[in-house]
């Protein structure tokens, strides 16, 4: 019953960790804790509170000064602690007894006229806190707590408190000076000042006024008082104790003071999120590039060998030279180059961007060039250097890609040959084509051709070697299928002799396919025929095989599985196939349905014969074709042309070249059996083919967002008229969102070049008037035009969401002309101070759509618009695109970078995503004390040479722990004298250091210039012996200013004396060369880099800032691309204003649509009035688009019409196959003839000539309640609607028409269901489908609903947000959820809502009643304005929550009877 009743009386809430409440697991009663204690107002209920009575009472009186009684008897004693116990006890019953002021407003509540009394503040406040806190404490903190320091506070109090306890005596200064010491070094100190304390509480108990007593009455006062020192053995052990829980019992896993840790509290997911498991931790620690970390985490065992490291260089040489398109005459310097490169990643563990960076020389490949002399010219050269660039910074990437690939491909092979050398050593087996095979297997297919013939021809052993070793043999051994036991039998037996008989084996026959050089195996033939050699006793093993048929069938079977299985077969095949393959298309009965010509998977439908080459090069219809394959509307094959004469070719490689009879039968039988076998070889290598070709199209199109991607982060801030390239400018930025221009709010922002945003607001109207047409002007103009003046921005911003925003743009434009807005002032190159008019820039808004509703932007800016947030990152964007592309993290994959990117798995494109990042951010450099204290630039750290997210945050840890700012790059490594921890460690400080660069100041002695430069340490002196070349200094002067000055002193004199320019003068050829010959060392490369960094540190070498083209404007503000939109298609436009010789509209993209007299209709008499109206939707063909100003000449002529647009694509002729489309276009006419059905167009801006498919697919991005109204299949006298429910959930409903005026005109009655009738489609809308939506709102957004299906419902945490805004989390059925909760609650019950997305416009009520019964659901429709529950309408939610009690009440009341 206790279930029961909870499940009638209240909801089965689920309680908030931080609730101070919970429920007896027996009576089901709620208890409610007082302030997170157990007792009553705030007191423990602790029977150690008792024993302590007596401990607390002698340090009460040594506090006072008494003394108990050396004569007074241990009963006595005894009778009055218990007597003092027995009242304490009678007080806290009495305190428990009374009522408090909640009990009082409880039994209040059912008192009429009874006022509830104001909240007063707690007796015994801190008290009552105090123990809460306490409480707390044990409570596991959530993940957003992880770095509070708050508990580190309350413990350092409350030790503090307790402490003072301890002494007596509360010092008088504790809280005076603010300590600010480290965790190590506070205990130092509490230690010490317990010592100090130790020695002052000895002498508490005695007395302190000793004035006039001579020393033998202060022996009698010591023998009758003591000196205070008998309890030090109490208080010593107290010290110790606390000393203990200061320090964690390390000895004691189990004692309750050992620390805990963050996986004792937090699940691995929330740590692994956070990047606080143990592997990253370990990745923190280990001084190795944090990127090469975590992709060789695999092959963290395979150690290369020098032989494999060169082979290595050959392959991934091999792999990349046919892209490369470099003179022939640069093969090998290309291969040592790759492998130059392979042994700075591999042996120094450089990351690319130190590679590309200060490694630059082995990219390059120089030589020098002899020139005819010049008679005229005595002096001149006697060559000239040629450079050629081998490698770029891409090429880098894929050599890292590659070697992680060569490693994979090592650890399988090695894994092979030790199956193979265990094999060896347990039954002594010899496989020469094995030995000859693993070798030259040069790719993961040929590897897995290997295995899969190991283990044919050896699968018996494998498997018994595997039962001996009790384990399987390194990953590689499989369990056998029933065919490979089957095959196995035959091997053993009999009948594998009539195998031999064949003349031929499958490796022999390879080897002539293969065309190799060396001698042809031939053939031999046996005496006997085939049939009659399987009838013989020799072959025939009864009882598998008791005929020759059979014999013969089995025989031919394996030995077609041995031809298929054999690695040279399979590499001829391979190759056949790349060589000669082709792709086709062919459409299945689901596609001939769907795919129209509009429909973009049209282009693929009916095509044929195309080469893979081709394929590679469209890498976006490869894609496309196996996205519509998955959605089984086509079919793609991977086919061999002139497959007849490849298999002619294969039949005599397996011939025998004889002449008879015998010769001729088994030759037949050869035939049979290779067919047999290219059957199966057809389907692997067409599978492999396909697999591997969506591979390359997956990986192209990936390296084309990186390519994109890198054009976006290669643009600087938008550079100010007459300032320096990297100037951060300041920007006013504004945007109407979604709004009419003019109608709506207009929001701005003001962002000053540091960030800061000073100011915002907004505007409705700044239109310009006209004063001879007497129009006013814009009642925000003046102040739109103050702010500018006021502000002086450097450049204005605009953006939004619709082509209204282009009006916008407009007409700042004439407002800065009118009114003659300038710019800031510059100086120009007469020394003059000018200004020019001040630009108006549409900006890529891309990032500032999504910044506009993160939580990012919440906690930046928490009283701010969302369209205001929007301006911010729009003025952001302008100041550092690269800043605002890193701080989006993973959510750069929502971003297009490529239309074709949906197709391609996330991680990858991630991953390249991040490399453009890493090149570029290595490129401009981070400043390091900026990453310390701006967000925004720390973003940028974890992408630095070495650094990932991980080191990143542990760098700005150390460098906040060693005070917070980084004077020079050796601090980063740590420095012992100094006292400041290492950042990083030797190998990734190697890596980073030249890209994080510390800002010089002349002012400062210890100041390095060359720190705030693009030269690595590693190259300071050749910096400085550059600079001490260009002051012309000697030996004696360097040394006497470095001295003086210490190392930096010579470039430090060098810009000192402005003498920047001199480095010009310098000829570093012959300096190259002297390092070249006497170091080893090619450095030419970064002599001119030291060169350039010396005159202008860390130059600017991004791009300008991209203004962005009309196409992109275009696609920005429509949404739509010159493929979705373009001349010739026929679209929808709504209707917005009607005159007598034209008509406009609008497209659904936002563009105004024109449609002239003469395209309107060929047919019409008097105005276009009489025929069109405002807000109709009509079909109008796009005669031409003018993308500039969004705006299209349509025409609404039936001709016109008539004609659909077809995307022209040049095929060649035997490439399309127009005999099965016009077969599918007579069968589909057919089909439509035998329908009868004719169009209908309805005058409703809602209705659309839509199927239910194409409508379900328009309303998938519009929102929940949105509707359709469509033709209906059922007849003229039938409307269809369609309103979308849920994401992926809509509902057609089916209206009748009644009362029409003819078949295509709308009836007067429209029903619903036979119960439901209205008078138009309007009253429809708003009477039916919206007052359902409402419902299916509420029912949503009320707490008992659960995001997800009944199957597929979202497992609520037990701090769940609203419905509203709960994302569908970790997903878990229903029934799981209830069960899971009823089993931690035994005595209640509970129960939930969630959608049935099988029919639409129902949901599922499931409900569990207590522990032991079993989950049901019932179905709840929703209605127009209720919900039905069993046939029975209820008005709200609360009401059907009632309802179901009380039915389900009545349910179990009948029962019991």
């Amino acid at each position: 019953m206790s279930a029961l009743y909870n499940l009638i009386q209240g909801e089965a809430d689920v309680a908030d960790e931080s609730d101070d409440e919970s429920f007896d697991e027996e009576t089901g009663e709620v208890r409610r804790k007082a302030n997170g204690t157990n007792g009553v107002n705030g007191h423990l209920d602790d029977s150690s509170e008792e024993e302590d009575d007596d401990d607390e009472e002698a340090a009460r009186a040594i506090r006072e000064g008494f003394i108990v009684e050396d004569e007074e008897e241990p009963e006595e004693r005894a009778r009055r602690r218990k007597e003092k116990r027995k009242r304490r006890r009678e007080e806290r019953e009495e305190e428990e007894a009374g009522l408090d002021d909640e009990d009082l407003d409880l039994i209040g509540e059912n008192i009429p006229g009874y006022e509830r009394r104001a909240p007063s503040e707690p007796k015994l406040k801190r008290l009552k806190r105090g123990h809460k806190e306490e409480n707390e404490e044990r409570l596991p903190r959530g993940v957003n707590d992880i770095f509070d320091s708050d508990d580190e506070e309350d413990t350092q109090r409350a030790f503090e408190d307790r402490r003072q306890n301890i002494r007596g005596v509360p010092d008088e200064f504790a809280d005076f000076i603010e300590q600010d010491f480290s965790e190590g070094e506070g205990r130092e100190l509490e230690d010490e000042d317990a010592e100090v304390a130790r020695t002052v509480r000895r002498g508490l108990g005695a007395v302190k006024d000793t004035a006039g007593l001579d020393e033998a009455a202060l022996e009698d006062l010591k023998e009758a008082f003591g000196d205070g020192g008998e309890y030090d053995w109490a208080l010593e052990l107290q010290e110790q104790e606390d000393q203990e829980d200061r320090r964690g019992d390390t000895e004691y896993p189990d004692a309750l003071s050992k620390a805990i840790e963050l996986k004792d509290v937090f699940e691995p997911s929330q740590l692994a999120e956070r990047m606080l498991t143990d592997e990253d931790n370990q990745i923190r620690a280990v001084d190795e590039p944090e990127r090469f970390q975590i992709a060789r985490k695999p092959y963290k065992h395979l150690i290369l060998t020098d032989e494999q490291f060169r082979e290595e260089s050959v392959w991934i040489s091999n792999l990349m030279w046919p892209k490369k398109r470099l003179d022939p005459d640069l093969r090998e310097p290309f291969q040592k180059s790759v492998a130059k490169v392979l042994e700075f990643m591999i042996t120094d563990e450089y990351e690319v961007p130190f590679i590309f960076q200060h490694r630059k020389d082995y990219l390059i490949h120089a030589a020098k060039v002899h020139v005819t002399p010049d008679p005229y010219n005595p002096n001149a050269p006697e060559y000239v250097v040629s450079a050629e660039k081998l490698l770029n910074q891409s090429d880098l990437w894929d050599i890292f890609d590659l070697d992680l690939k060569f490693r994979a491909l090592i650890d399988k092979r090695n894994a092979l040959q030790k199956t193979y050398d265990n094999l060896k050593a347990v039954s002594s087996a010899q496989d020469e084509v094995f030995e000859e095979m693993l070798p030259m297997a040069v790719t993961m297919e040929e590897l897995q051709d290997v295995q899969d013939y190991l283990h044919f021809q050896h699968s018996s052993r494998l498997a018994d070697m595997a039962i001996v070793n009790g384990t399987t043999t390194n990953g590689a051994q499989r369990r056998p299928g029933a065919s490979r036991m089957i095959f196995e039998r035959i091997r053993n037996g009999k009948v594998y002799s009539l195998v031999r008989a064949f003349g031929i084996t499958a490796d022999a026959f390879a080897q002539n396919a293969l065309k190799r050089e060396g001698r042809r195996q031939y053939t031999e033939d046996p005496a006997e025929r085939p049939d009659d050699m399987a009838n013989s006793e020799t072959i025939l093993d009864p009882p598998d095989y008791s005929s020759g048929p059979q014999c013969l069938r089995a025989a031919k079977a394996m030995f077609a599985e041995e031809i298929s299985l054999s690695p040279k077969m399979r590499k001829v095949m391979r190759q056949t196939y790349y060589m000669n393959g082709v792709i086709e298309c062919f459409r299945t009965e689901k596609g001939l349905k769907k795919i129209d010509e509009q429909h973009p998977y049209y282009e693929f439908k009916y095509l044929r014969n195309q080469q893979l080459s081709d394929i590679a090069r469209q890498p976006d219809l490869f894609l496309r074709m196996l996205r519509a394959e998955e959605e089984g509307l086509v079919e793609v094959k991977v086919q061999l042309q002139n497959y007849d004469n490849f298999k002619k070719r294969l039949y005599t490689d397996i011939e025998s070249d004889n002449f008879s009879e015998v010769a001729d039968a088994w030759n037949r039988e050869r035939r049979s059996a290779l067919d047999m076998a290219l059957l199966k070889l057809d389907k692997v290598m067409a599978r492999g083919v396909k697999e591997n070709m969506k591979t390359e199209c997956e990986n192209q199109v990936a390296k084309a967002c990186r390519e994109e991607y890198l054009k976006k982060l290669d643009q600087a801030p938008y550079k100010p008229k007459g300032m320096v390239l990297g100037t951060v400018p300041r920007v006013l930025t504004l945007s109407n969102g979604t709004g009419t221009f003019g109608k709506e709010a207009i929001c701005w922002a003001w962002v000053e070049e540091d960030g800061r945003v000073l100011e915002n607001g907004k505007f409705i109207d700044i239109t310009v008037g006209d004063s001879d047409k007497g129009i006013k002007d814009g009642a925000d103009l003046e102040a739109f035009v103050e702010l500018v003046l006021r502000r002086r921005p450097d450049v204005i911003g605009v953006s939004g969401f619709s082509a209204e925003s282009r009006r916008l743009y407009d007409q700042l434009d004439d407002i800065v002309r009118k009114r003659n807005l300038r710019g800031a002032e510059y100086e120009n190159e007469d020394g003059q101070d000018v200004s020019d008019p001040l630009e108006v820039v549409i900006v890529n808004d891309e990032v500032a759509r999504l910044y506009q509703t993160s939580d990012r932007a919440t906690m930046e800016h928490p009283g701010f618009a969302p369209l205001t947030k929007y301006c911010v990152a729009l003025a952001k964007y302008l100041q550092n695109p690269m800043k605002e592309y890193a701080s989006l993290g993973r959510d750069i994959v929502s971003l297009s970078f490529d239309p074709s990117q949906q197709y391609v798995p996330e991680e990858k494109i991630l991953k390249q995503l991040e490399t453009a990042m890493v090149d570029m951010v290595n490129l401009c450099g981070v400043d390091i004390n900026d990453a310390v204290s701006d967000s925004y630039t720390a973003n940028l750290l974890s992408y630095v040479c070495g650094l990932g997210p991980r080191k990143a945050s542990q760098v700005l840890k150390a460098i906040n722990l060693n005070g917070g700012v980084v004077s020079t790059r050796a601090e980063l490594v740590g420095d012992a004298d100094q006292h400041r921890l290492p950042a990083v460690g030797p190998r990734v400080w190697n890596n980073c250091a030249s890209f994080l660069y510390i800002e010089f100041d002349i002012t400062e002695p210890d100041s390095d210039y060359l720190d705030n430069t693009r030269v690595h340490p590693e190259d300071y002196e050749l910096g400085r012996k550059m600079a001490a070349d260009a002051l012309e200094l000697d030996e004696e002067d360097i040394q006497a200013e470095q001295q003086e000055n210490g190392d930096g002193a010579i470039v430090r004199k060098l810009i000192k004396d402005e003498a920047q320019e001199k480095v010009n003068d310098l000829i570093l050829e012959e300096y190259a060369e002297q390092l070249e010959r006497n170091f080893n060392q090619r450095k030419r490369a970064t002599l001119e880099t030291i060169r350039a960094e010396l005159q202008q540190p860390y130059e600017e070498l991004r791009r300008n800032f991209a203004i962005l083209t009309t196409d992109e404007i275009f696609t920005m503000f429509t949404g739509e691309t010159r493929e979705s939109l373009c001349e010739g298609m026929i679209v929808p436009m709504s209707i917005k204003r009607v005159s007598d010789d034209s008509i406009e509209g609008k497209l659904d993209c936002g563009i105004t649509g024109t449609v002239a007299l003469e395209d309107i209709s060929s047919k019409m008499e008097g105005s276009a009035k009489s025929y069109f109206s405002p807000h109709q939707t009509v079909q109008a063909k796009i005669m031409s688009l003018t993308r500039k100003t969004l705006t299209a000449r349509m025409s609404l002529l039936e001709e016109q019409l008539r004609r659909p647009y077809r995307k022209d694509i040049d095929r060649m002729s035997d490439e399309w196959d127009e005999r099965q489309e016009q077969k599918d276009k007579e069968s589909m006419q057919i089909k439509n003839d035998v329908s009868g059905r004719t169009q209908r167009v309805i005058k409703h801006p809602l209705f659309r000539s839509f199927n239910a498919a194409q409508a379900e697919e328009y309303l998938g991005s519009q929102a929940r309640g949105d509707v359709v109204i469509r033709p209906s299949s059922k007849g003229l006298d039938h409307l269809a609607v369609t309103w979308k429910v849920s994401d992926n959930v809509y509902q057609h409903i089916d209206v009748l028409e009644l009362d029409k005026e003819n078949e295509f005109s709308v009836g007067k009655t429209l029903k619903i269901g036979g119960r439901y009738t209205y008078s138009d489609l309007d009253e429809l809308i708003v009477n039916h489908v919206k007052a359902m939506a409402r419902k299916v709102d509420e029912m949503m957004l009320h707490e008992k609903y659960q995001n997800g299906s009944k199957a597929d419902t979202g497992k609520i945490s037990l701090s769940s947000p609203p419905a509203s805004e709960r994302p569908i989390l970790t997903r878990a059925p229903s029934e799981r959820w209830l069960t899971t909760y009823t089993e931690a609650n035994p005595k209640r019950s509970v129960y939930n809502f969630c959608i049935n997305p099988k029919n639409p416009g129902y949901f599922f009520l499931c409900f569990k009643n207590g522990q032991t019964a079993q989950v049901q659901n019932w179905h709840v429709k929703v209605i127009p304005g209720a919900f039905e529950l069993r046939r029975i309408p209820y008005q709200d939610m609360r009401a059907l929550c009632n309802g179901f009690k009380l039915l389900f009440t009545n349910m179990q009341n009948e029962k019991r009877r």
